[in-house]
Protein backbone atom coordinates (compact mmCIF):
# COMPACT_ATOMS: atom_id res chain seq x y z
CA UNK A 1 0.00 0.00 0.00
CA UNK A 2 0.97 3.63 -0.80
CA UNK A 3 2.10 5.85 1.61
CA UNK A 4 -0.20 9.03 1.91
CA UNK A 5 1.24 12.40 1.75
CA UNK A 6 -1.13 15.88 2.42
CA UNK A 7 0.88 19.09 0.90
CA UNK A 8 -0.36 22.29 1.41
CA UNK A 9 0.58 25.56 -0.44
CA UNK A 10 1.67 23.60 -3.78
CA UNK A 11 0.00 25.66 -6.57
CA UNK A 12 3.38 27.21 -7.32
CA UNK A 13 6.87 26.24 -8.34
CA UNK A 14 7.88 24.02 -5.60
CA UNK A 15 5.05 22.93 -5.61
CA UNK A 16 4.79 21.61 -8.51
CA UNK A 17 8.44 19.65 -8.30
CA UNK A 18 6.98 18.02 -5.18
CA UNK A 19 3.79 16.53 -6.54
CA UNK A 20 5.91 15.56 -10.22
CA UNK A 21 8.66 13.62 -7.81
CA UNK A 22 6.27 11.97 -4.97
CA UNK A 23 3.10 11.08 -7.37
CA UNK A 24 4.13 7.69 -9.04
CA UNK A 25 4.60 6.00 -5.75
CA UNK A 26 2.73 7.99 -2.60
CA UNK A 27 -0.89 8.68 -2.49
CA UNK A 28 -1.69 12.45 -2.42
CA UNK A 29 -3.91 15.18 -1.54
CA UNK A 30 -2.23 18.32 -3.15
CA UNK A 31 -3.62 21.84 -1.83
CA UNK A 32 -3.60 25.58 -2.73
CA UNK A 33 -5.94 28.66 -2.57
CA UNK A 34 -5.09 28.57 -6.55
CA UNK A 35 -6.33 25.39 -8.14
CA UNK A 36 -4.43 25.81 -11.38
CA UNK A 37 -3.37 21.85 -11.46
CA UNK A 38 -6.01 19.26 -12.44
CA UNK A 39 -4.35 17.77 -9.45
CA UNK A 40 -5.09 20.78 -6.82
CA UNK A 41 -7.99 20.56 -4.24
CA UNK A 42 -8.99 23.92 -2.64
CA UNK A 43 -7.83 25.02 0.82
CA UNK A 44 -6.98 27.96 2.29
CA UNK A 45 -5.07 26.69 5.02
CA UNK A 46 -4.55 29.39 7.46
CA UNK A 47 -8.10 28.95 8.23
CA UNK A 48 -7.04 26.41 10.87
CA UNK A 49 -10.42 24.15 11.48
CA UNK A 50 -10.60 23.86 7.70
CA UNK A 51 -7.04 22.76 6.92
CA UNK A 52 -6.95 20.41 10.23
CA UNK A 53 -10.18 18.65 9.27
CA UNK A 54 -8.94 18.14 5.54
CA UNK A 55 -5.85 16.58 6.87
CA UNK A 56 -7.53 13.93 9.36
CA UNK A 57 -9.93 13.06 6.89
CA UNK A 58 -6.90 12.35 4.42
CA UNK A 59 -5.43 10.62 7.48
CA UNK A 60 -1.58 10.91 5.72
CA UNK A 61 1.31 9.52 6.79
CA UNK A 62 3.24 12.61 6.43
CA UNK A 63 2.46 16.45 6.29
CA UNK A 64 4.03 18.47 3.50
CA UNK A 65 3.38 22.60 4.23
CA UNK A 66 5.28 24.11 1.43
CA UNK A 67 3.44 26.96 0.83
CA UNK A 68 4.26 30.71 1.82
CA UNK A 69 4.06 34.32 0.87
CA UNK A 70 7.78 35.14 -0.78
CA UNK A 71 7.61 38.41 -2.55
CA UNK A 72 9.60 40.64 -0.06
CA UNK A 73 7.89 44.16 -1.08
CA UNK A 74 4.35 42.35 -0.56
CA UNK A 75 5.36 40.98 2.65
CA UNK A 76 6.47 44.74 3.73
CA UNK A 77 3.26 46.24 3.02
CA UNK A 78 1.06 43.77 4.24
CA UNK A 79 2.68 42.46 7.60
CA UNK A 80 -0.53 40.94 9.53
CA UNK A 81 -1.65 38.76 6.53
CA UNK A 82 2.48 37.65 6.03
CA UNK A 83 2.79 36.53 9.47
CA UNK A 84 -0.64 34.89 9.24
CA UNK A 85 0.09 33.25 5.80
CA UNK A 86 4.05 32.59 7.06
CA UNK A 87 4.20 31.94 10.73
CA UNK A 88 0.24 31.26 11.95
CA UNK A 89 -0.54 28.64 9.88
CA UNK A 90 2.62 26.84 10.19
CA UNK A 91 2.12 27.08 13.89
CA UNK A 92 -1.34 25.24 13.06
CA UNK A 93 0.65 22.47 11.04
CA UNK A 94 2.40 21.68 13.79
CA UNK A 95 -0.36 20.99 15.97
CA UNK A 96 -2.23 18.88 13.15
CA UNK A 97 1.28 16.66 12.60
CA UNK A 98 1.44 16.15 16.74
CA UNK A 99 -2.10 15.34 17.06
CA UNK A 100 -1.92 12.83 14.01
CA UNK A 101 1.39 11.73 14.80
CA UNK A 102 3.10 11.96 11.73
CA UNK A 103 5.97 14.19 10.42
CA UNK A 104 6.13 17.78 9.66
CA UNK A 105 7.90 18.63 6.37
CA UNK A 106 8.21 22.94 6.83
CA UNK A 107 10.51 24.80 3.60
CA UNK A 108 12.29 27.96 5.35
CA UNK A 109 15.16 29.73 3.44
CA UNK A 110 18.24 31.34 2.93
CA UNK A 111 16.42 34.78 3.46
CA UNK A 112 16.49 34.50 7.56
CA UNK A 113 20.08 35.37 7.88
CA UNK A 114 21.34 38.95 7.72
CA UNK A 115 23.96 38.36 4.90
CA UNK A 116 26.76 39.81 6.78
CA UNK A 117 28.72 36.38 6.69
CA UNK A 118 30.10 35.20 3.25
CA UNK A 119 28.18 31.74 4.09
CA UNK A 120 26.11 30.00 6.30
CA UNK A 121 25.35 26.99 7.61
CA UNK A 122 23.10 25.08 9.72
CA UNK A 123 24.93 26.10 13.27
CA UNK A 124 24.94 29.75 12.36
CA UNK A 125 22.07 31.45 13.93
CA UNK A 126 19.74 33.59 11.78
CA UNK A 127 19.47 37.36 12.43
CA UNK A 128 16.61 37.93 9.74
CA UNK A 129 16.03 41.42 8.72
CA UNK A 130 12.40 42.20 7.30
CA UNK A 131 9.20 41.17 7.74
CA UNK A 132 9.28 38.27 5.16
CA UNK A 133 12.04 37.06 6.93
CA UNK A 134 10.91 37.30 10.39
CA UNK A 135 8.04 35.76 9.39
CA UNK A 136 9.95 32.15 8.15
CA UNK A 137 12.34 32.53 10.99
CA UNK A 138 9.65 32.67 13.60
CA UNK A 139 8.09 29.74 11.93
CA UNK A 140 11.15 27.71 11.89
CA UNK A 141 12.26 28.18 15.71
CA UNK A 142 8.40 27.04 16.21
CA UNK A 143 8.94 23.85 14.14
CA UNK A 144 11.96 23.27 15.97
CA UNK A 145 10.70 23.84 20.14
CA UNK A 146 7.11 22.30 19.44
CA UNK A 147 6.89 19.77 16.87
CA UNK A 148 7.51 16.01 17.64
CA UNK A 149 9.00 14.99 14.39
CA UNK A 150 9.90 17.44 11.46
CA UNK A 151 11.80 17.87 8.44
CA UNK A 152 13.13 21.53 7.90
CA UNK A 153 14.85 22.46 4.32
CA UNK A 154 16.39 25.64 3.61
CA UNK A 155 15.86 26.84 0.11
CA UNK A 156 17.98 29.60 -1.56
CA UNK A 157 17.09 31.10 -4.68
CA UNK A 158 14.62 29.08 -5.86
CA UNK A 159 14.45 28.35 -9.77
CA UNK A 160 11.73 25.86 -11.92
CA UNK A 161 8.76 25.79 -12.72
CA UNK A 162 9.07 27.32 -15.56
CA UNK A 163 7.05 30.73 -17.44
CA UNK A 164 3.74 29.39 -15.81
CA UNK A 165 4.69 29.22 -12.22
CA UNK A 166 8.41 31.00 -11.90
CA UNK A 167 7.89 34.32 -10.32
CA UNK A 168 11.68 34.58 -9.39
CA UNK A 169 15.02 35.90 -10.65
CA UNK A 170 15.10 34.14 -13.79
CA UNK A 171 11.45 34.25 -15.35
CA UNK A 172 11.82 38.10 -14.45
CA UNK A 173 15.68 38.16 -16.88
CA UNK A 174 14.59 35.85 -19.38
CA UNK A 175 10.69 37.68 -19.85
CA UNK A 176 13.15 41.00 -20.68
CA UNK A 177 14.53 39.15 -23.46
CA UNK A 178 11.36 38.48 -24.20
CA UNK A 179 10.18 41.15 -24.84
CA UNK A 180 12.72 42.58 -26.46
CA UNK A 181 15.24 43.84 -24.08
CA UNK A 182 18.69 44.60 -25.65
CA UNK A 183 19.98 45.62 -22.26
CA UNK A 184 19.49 44.34 -18.96
CA UNK A 185 20.43 46.22 -15.85
CA UNK A 186 21.57 43.82 -13.02
CA UNK A 187 23.02 43.98 -9.64
CA UNK A 188 26.31 43.33 -8.74
CA UNK A 189 26.15 43.51 -5.24
CA UNK A 190 23.64 40.62 -4.19
CA UNK A 191 25.41 36.94 -3.49
CA UNK A 192 23.70 33.64 -3.24
CA UNK A 193 22.97 29.71 -3.96
CA UNK A 194 20.55 28.79 -6.63
CA UNK A 195 17.90 25.76 -5.39
CA UNK A 196 16.55 23.84 -8.29
CA UNK A 197 13.14 22.77 -6.90
CA UNK A 198 13.50 19.46 -8.97
CA UNK A 199 16.99 18.46 -7.09
CA UNK A 200 15.26 20.11 -3.80
CA UNK A 201 12.13 17.63 -4.20
CA UNK A 202 14.44 14.28 -4.88
CA UNK A 203 16.50 15.11 -1.91
CA UNK A 204 14.24 15.90 0.52
CA UNK A 205 11.90 12.90 -0.94
CA UNK A 206 15.56 11.16 0.03
CA UNK A 207 15.74 12.62 3.49
CA UNK A 208 12.25 10.83 4.13
CA UNK A 209 12.64 7.47 2.81
CA UNK A 210 16.16 7.25 4.66
CA UNK A 211 14.08 8.71 7.89
CA UNK A 212 16.84 11.52 8.38
CA UNK A 213 14.83 14.27 9.79
CA UNK A 214 15.64 17.65 11.58
CA UNK A 215 17.18 20.49 9.59
CA UNK A 216 19.37 20.82 6.51
CA UNK A 217 20.38 23.64 4.26
CA UNK A 218 19.15 22.34 0.92
CA UNK A 219 20.98 24.78 -2.47
CA UNK A 220 22.70 23.29 -5.64
CA UNK A 221 26.44 23.10 -5.40
CA UNK A 222 28.61 26.38 -5.95
CA UNK A 223 27.75 30.05 -4.63
CA UNK A 224 27.02 32.70 -7.40
CA UNK A 225 26.05 36.51 -7.85
CA UNK A 226 22.46 38.10 -9.38
CA UNK A 227 25.49 39.43 -11.92
CA UNK A 228 26.65 35.91 -12.97
CA UNK A 229 23.50 33.88 -12.77
CA UNK A 230 22.41 36.70 -15.86
CA UNK A 231 25.27 36.07 -17.75
CA UNK A 232 25.28 32.34 -17.23
CA UNK A 233 21.67 32.71 -18.83
CA UNK A 234 22.78 34.77 -21.75
CA UNK A 235 25.37 32.05 -22.48
CA UNK A 236 23.04 29.04 -22.60
CA UNK A 237 20.57 31.21 -25.16
CA UNK A 238 23.61 31.92 -27.18
CA UNK A 239 22.47 35.59 -26.68
CA UNK A 240 26.26 37.43 -25.62
CA UNK A 241 26.30 39.61 -29.03
CA UNK A 242 23.07 40.55 -28.81
CA UNK A 243 22.48 41.13 -25.06
CA UNK A 244 24.49 43.81 -23.05
CA UNK A 245 24.47 43.99 -19.66
CA UNK A 246 25.16 46.69 -17.37
CA UNK A 247 26.12 46.08 -13.71
CA UNK A 248 24.24 48.17 -11.07
CA UNK A 249 23.73 48.56 -7.43
CA UNK A 250 21.10 47.95 -5.80
CA UNK A 251 20.05 51.19 -5.16
CA UNK A 252 19.68 51.39 -8.25
CA UNK A 253 16.24 49.62 -8.01
CA UNK A 254 15.63 51.01 -4.64
CA UNK A 255 12.28 52.02 -5.29
CA UNK A 256 10.52 49.03 -6.84
CA UNK A 257 12.34 46.45 -4.71
CA UNK A 258 12.26 48.46 -1.41
CA UNK A 259 12.58 45.85 0.88
CA UNK A 260 16.04 45.38 2.67
CA UNK A 261 17.81 42.39 1.28
CA UNK A 262 20.52 40.36 2.73
CA UNK A 263 23.93 40.96 0.53
CA UNK A 264 24.99 37.36 1.27
CA UNK A 265 22.43 34.10 1.06
CA UNK A 266 25.13 31.74 0.39
CA UNK A 267 23.97 28.06 1.91
CA UNK A 268 25.88 25.26 2.69
CA UNK A 269 24.72 21.92 2.38
CA UNK A 270 26.71 20.97 5.78
CA UNK A 271 24.13 18.40 7.13
CA UNK A 272 23.23 17.00 4.10
CA UNK A 273 27.71 16.48 3.16
CA UNK A 274 27.91 15.35 6.85
CA UNK A 275 25.16 12.26 5.80
CA UNK A 276 26.22 11.45 2.14
CA UNK A 277 22.96 12.88 1.42
CA UNK A 278 23.59 15.72 -0.48
CA UNK A 279 21.53 15.24 -4.17
CA UNK A 280 21.89 18.99 -5.17
CA UNK A 281 23.94 19.10 -8.70
CA UNK A 282 25.94 22.06 -9.44
CA UNK A 283 23.92 25.12 -10.02
CA UNK A 284 25.06 25.73 -13.99
CA UNK A 285 24.34 22.17 -14.25
CA UNK A 286 20.77 22.83 -13.06
CA UNK A 287 19.73 25.99 -14.65
CA UNK A 288 21.12 24.67 -18.20
CA UNK A 289 18.75 21.85 -17.27
CA UNK A 290 15.71 24.45 -16.55
CA UNK A 291 16.41 26.79 -18.98
CA UNK A 292 16.50 24.09 -21.96
CA UNK A 293 13.11 22.28 -20.57
CA UNK A 294 10.90 25.36 -20.06
CA UNK A 295 12.62 28.32 -22.24
CA UNK A 296 13.90 27.80 -25.87
CA UNK A 297 10.48 27.97 -27.14
CA UNK A 298 9.27 30.59 -25.18
CA UNK A 299 11.99 33.68 -26.38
Amino acid sequence: MKKKCFLAGVGGMLGEAFYFEFSKDYELYCTDKDVNEKWLHYLNFCEKDNYKSKVIKFNPDYLFHIGAFTDLEYCETHKDETIKTNTDSVISAVEISNELKIPLLYISTAGIFDGKKDFYDETDIPKPIGVYASSKYEAEKYVIKNCKKYLICRAGWMMGGGPKKDKKFIQKIIRQIKDGKKELFVVNDKFGTPTYTVDFAKNTRKLIETNNFGLYNMVCEGNTSRLEVTKEIINILKLKEKIKINEVESSFFSKKFFAERPKSENLINSALNKKGLNLMRPWKETLKEYINKYYLDYI
